[in-house]
């Protein structure tokens, strides 16, 4: 694990931010990275477009984060992509992941998404648009199935010692 990550044009490090070694960032100029934030094992995160990832955000294994696609140019283009300008079906967009989200192992976050605040994402989930805080992003495509203030009331309810520490981030607007 890589401890310390310092975001572009900034001289203080993250420095509750985990990143393993086995993760690959293209343009780590334009990703933004809040602190207390662990992103694991075999990740691929291609950030040209920028991406934003919130505080206390867990990024497990073998995910992808994307802001740009040529998947439809290539196809459109065929051998003479590589010669061609300002490709038709060139997708592009940034990212954003809300604080305190989830996304679990085996998904890909698509250009142009935003995910809210206190999410998670189901494993193997193909996620593209946007998504509103507290919700459980599951599928592909994926779709929002349920709302993680449900599965928080129980822990709550039986500890509300943690009452304090929950309403401190999810009070506030980011």
């Amino acid at each position: 694990m890589i401890m310390g990550y310092k975001n572009s044009g900034c001289n203080h490090p993250v420095s509750q931010t985990r990143i393993s070694n086995t993760t690959c960032i293209i343009g780590p100029e334009n990703l933004h990275l809040a602190n207390n934030i662990f992103i694991g094992h075999y990740n691929f995160i291609e950030a040209s477009n920028n991406i934003k990832i919130g505080e206390g955000c867990q990024i497990t294994n073998y995910i992808s984060i994307l802001s740009h696609s040529s998947h439809i140019s290539i196809r459109l283009y065929g051998k003479h992509y590589i010669k061609q300008k300002n490709h038709i079906g060139y997708v592009h967009g940034s990212v954003i992941i809300g604080a305190y989200s989830f996304i679990g192992p085996h998904s890909t976050i698509m250009p142009g998404t935003t995910i809210g605040k206190g999410c998670i994402v189901s494993a193997y989930s193909m996620v593209k648009g946007d998504f509103p805080d507290f919700a459980i992003i599951s599928g592909n495509p994926a779709i929002v199935s349920g709302d993680t203030r449900d599965m928080d009331k129980k822990y709550l309810e039986e500890n509300p010692q943690l009452f304090e520490f929950y309403n401190e981030w999810v009070q506030r607007n980011e």
